[in-house]
């Protein structure tokens, strides 16, 4: 089974920029041993499990709620069964087919 679960976690009341914050939700990502890519409008985690992933978005909840109090969030969840993997496995399908190699 595999999950890949984009999401993107920041406080409303806090200052105009969002780095610092997100800077702590990604300690706690890398943290999880979980792959993962960040890309400039959220991050990408892989599991096995959906419950996997959210545990990690979860513990991101706690952290920012210690001193935020309004936290937005974004979620997708693409869950099937096949191995873990995808994350990178995505992007190659489409170079492959392209025939060259995406600028990311």
């Amino acid at each position: 089974m595999s999950a890949l679960v984009e999401f993107a976690m920041f406080p409303t009341e806090q200052t105009q920029s969002k780095s610092a914050f997100v800077a702590r939700v990604l300690d706690i990502v890398d943290r999880s041993g979980l792959a993962y890519q960040l890309t400039p409008m959220g991050t990408i985690i892989e599991g096995e499990t959906v419950e996997e992933v959210l545990a990690v978005i979860n513990k991101a909840y706690e952290e920012l709620q210690s001193d935020c109090e309004r936290v937005y969030s974004t979620i997708k969840i693409d869950y099937r069964k096949g191995p873990v993997g995808r994350l990178n496995k995505k992007v190659g399908s489409v170079e492959a087919k392209l025939g060259r190699k995406l600028n990311s």
